[in-house]
């Protein structure tokens, strides 16, 4: 019998035991989980945004169902940076998964303020810098769709850390190249993408909106072919890894993103449908990669003929 393919790989610093993540913000704090699955075998767990001080998030209905996909605007509703480190952050030192903690700030010193305090942190193996908020003193401009400000942030949070720097990108640009390389420049290790697509849905019945917030993030298989072409693009542009994101729901979805160029996956609205979805699309990884005589997952990463 043949040994198992290999599906090892590294992310800046992290090395993981197979290409596939949990996006933030689908998988709680992971613990929610840990029924369903062995997180041990995950290749790493992104949980939920963080911030600096607990966050309610937006006001109800903040979840619909879309053709393909959903829509979110939960607001980044979190317990606050200490409270995760007191009370979560222990409990998944008892895995041998990575943990990558998903940060966001209305202002580049939040940023760094949050990044600075999970720095002390042993149990976690990376910091994904979530650059689709609004910059409060730009007017609300989002610091994803400006190179500069998407620079400057990256650089405020590579000082205040010596972690994997994951820089997650937004799609609601039309640069995403320019900022993948202004993201770089400042220091990311790394890059995720893509981050949800900017959407909404009406209620004809009562003529308003489903969303409470009118807006909100559109994600699950509507979004992937937007976001295979924008990491194929990322790829392209810089010389870090990639991690790509965006309507992953089984390992056919998860190898196009590998021979685009991506380093590893991360699934997302997929674990709202199948909690085990990450590890079936991980196992499925591996039986195609056997079923091609294929003995190490590293040799399909960009494999795409053009």
């Amino acid at each position: 019998m043949s040994a198992a393919p290999s599906l090892g790989v590294t992310v800046g610093r992290i090395s993981m035991a197979n290409p596939v993540c949990t996006a933030s913000g689908t998988f709680g704090y992971g613990l929610e989980f840990s029924p369903h699955l062995d997180l041990s075998r995950l290749g790493a767990i992104a949980v939920k945004g963080l911030s600096l001080l607990p966050a309610p998030g937006n006001p109800p209905p903040r979840i619909v169902e879309t053709a393909s996909g959903m829509l979110n605007a939960i607001g980044l509703e979190n317990i606050g940076v200490e409270a995760f480190c007191a009370k979560k952050l222990p409990l998944l030192a008892r895995f041998r998964t990575p943990v990558i903690a998903n940060i966001y700030g209305t202002t580049m010193e939040e940023y760094a303020r949050v990044a600075e305090r999970l720095d002390r942190e042993e149990g976690i193996a990376g910091i994904e810098l979530n650059i689709s908020c609004p910059n409060v003193k730009k007017g609300g401009v989002a610091f994803g769709a400006d190179p500069k400000a998407a620079a400057r942030v990256t650089r405020a949070v590579r000082e205040k850390t010596g972690k994997t720097l994951i820089v997650k990108l937004s799609p609601n640009t039309a640069r995403i190249a320019d900022i993948a390389l202004a993201a770089e420049d400042a220091g990311a290790d790394a890059l995720s993408a893509i981050n949800t697509l900017t959407g909404m849905a009406v209620d004809i019945s009562t003529r308003r909106p489903r969303l409470a917030n009118i807006t909100g993030g559109l994600s699950g298989p509507a979004i992937k072919p937007v976001a295979l072409r924008m990491v194929y693009e990322t790829c392209r542009a810089v010389r870090v890894p990639v991690m790509g994101v965006g309507g992953i729901s089984n390992a056919v979805d998860a190898l196009e993103f590998l021979m685009a160029g991506a380093t590893a996956v991360q699934v997302g609205t997929a674990n709202f449908v199948n909690p085990r979805a990450a590890l079936d699309i991980a196992d499925g990884i591996s039986a195609w990669l056997a079923q091609n005589n294929i003995k190490d997952v590293r040799d399909v990463i960009g494999a795409l003929e053009t």
